[in-house]
């Protein structure tokens, strides 16, 4: 009897560390980033990997999201990819996603990858990552959910934004701190840091 609890805990605690894995990515799809930029992407997805955590993005080839989930993919991690079905079976659809999950718009998919995700980092991107950025925040200032964006911060690329939504704190525009929605990392050893 007391051997089979133990089996029993032992069991769901692992599933539990499995369950507690996902990691949400938001980034560019442009083919014309900055190579430090594809470098961090790179360094993203081989820790992912190597760490058995599951990549949920937003499932094409190109740009951020090429480099991020071909590195995923080279050290063995788990890949699912939210796409709208106007991707579908273009030459921008990666197929390297273990699970796609199609969606009808982009709406769907911002909620999807939240759902799906249990950590959402957002690496340097365009309107979409803006636009996904602020869906995960405007969902948490109503208490939808306690995730927290954690945005990497290369080279500053986040400051100018931070600067703006400091400036609304400031101004007591916010219903909650900044902190509440957000982390700011520099670099990959103060996001792993956050996640651990």
């Amino acid at each position: 009897m007391v051997v089979s609890i133990i089996i029993w805990i032992f069991a769901y605690s692992m599933n539990a560390r499995y369950l507690m894995k996902k990691i949400g990515v938001f980034c560019s799809a442009s083919t014309s980033v900055n190579s430090q930029y594809a470098d961090i992407a790179k360094q993203l997805g081989t820790w992912i990997g190597k760490n058995n955590y599951t990549l949920v993005y937003g499932g094409a080839n190109v740009g951020l999201m090429g480099y991020l989930s071909e590195a995923t993919h080279r050290n063995n991690g788990k890949i699912i990819g939210v796409i709208p079905f106007l991707l579908k079976g273009t030459e921008k659809e990666s197929t390297l996603p273990q699970e796609r999950i199609y969606t009808q718009s982009l709406s769907d998919r911002k909620d999807i990858l939240l759902e799906k995700s249990d950590y959402i980092i957002a690496l340097p991107g365009g309107i979409g990552s803006l636009d996904e950025i602020f869906h995960v925040m405007g969902l948490a200032t109503l208490g939808y959910h306690y995730k927290k964006v954690i945005l990497y911060n290369s080279n500053g690329f986040y400051n100018p934004l931070i600067r703006f939504l400091e400036s609304l704190e400031k101004q007591h525009l916010l219903r909650h701190p900044l902190s509440s929605y957000l982390n700011l990392v520099d670099n990959l050893e103060e996001l792993i840091a956050t996640i651990d």
